[in-house]
C-alpha cells in the first residue's frame, strides 16, 4: 500500500505565479529572471516594450510585471497605461525600474499606475523586498 497525496498544488501554483519582465538591457533581464526563478516564479522575458506588449495581448495570466522605464518602441509607463485600459490586464501589479536619475520618471511611473519603483543599480535584497510588496498587491 502506498500513501499518496492526491493534491499536487506545486505545478498549478507555479503556473499562477508568473511574472512578465521587460528590459532592453540583457544583463538586467538575466539577473532579474534568475532572482525570480530562485523564488519559484515562472518568468516570461521581453527584450523591449513592443515585445512585452505583444505578450500581454496574447497572454493576460501574470501574477505581476516588472518593466524598465526607458525601453525602445514602447516605454514602461506607456505599457502600464495600456494595461490600465484593458479589463483583463488592469489587475496585474507593475514594478518599474530604471537607472535614470530623473525624479520625473518615478512620478510618471506612479501616475501611469505602477505600484512599486526600484532604482538601478539594486541589490538582490532590494529586489526581493520590492517583489514581496508587488506580489502582495497581486493577492487582492
Amino acid at each position: 500500500m502506498s500513501t499518496q497525496d492526491s493534491k499536487a498544488p506545486v505545478p498549478d501554483n507555479k503556473e499562477r505565479r508568473r511574472i512578465l519582465v521587460a528590459d532592453d538591457d540583457p544583463a538586467i533581464l538575466r539577473l532579474v529572471s534568475a532572482i525570480l526563478e530562485k523564488e519559484n516564479y515562472g518568468v516570461v522575458a521581453a527584450r523591449d516594450g513592443r515585445e512585452a506588449y505583444k505578450i500581454l495581448q496574447s497572454d493576460p495570466h501574470f501574477t505581476a510585471a516588472i518593466f524598465d522605464v526607458v525601453m525602445p518602441h514602447i516605454s514602461g509607463p506607456e505599457l502600464v497605461r495600456y494595461m490600465k485600459t484593458e479589463e483583463r490586464l488592469m489587475r496585474i501589479p507593475v514594478m518599474m525600474m530604471t537607472a535614470e536619475q530623473d525624479p520625473k520618471l518615478s512620478s510618471d511611473s506612479f501616475s501611469a499606475g505602477a505600484v512599486v519603483f526600484l532604482p538601478k543599480p539594486f541589490t538582490t535584497a532590494q529586489l526581493h523586498i520590492m517583489l514581496q510588496m508587488l506580489v502582495g498587491k497581486a493577492s487582492r
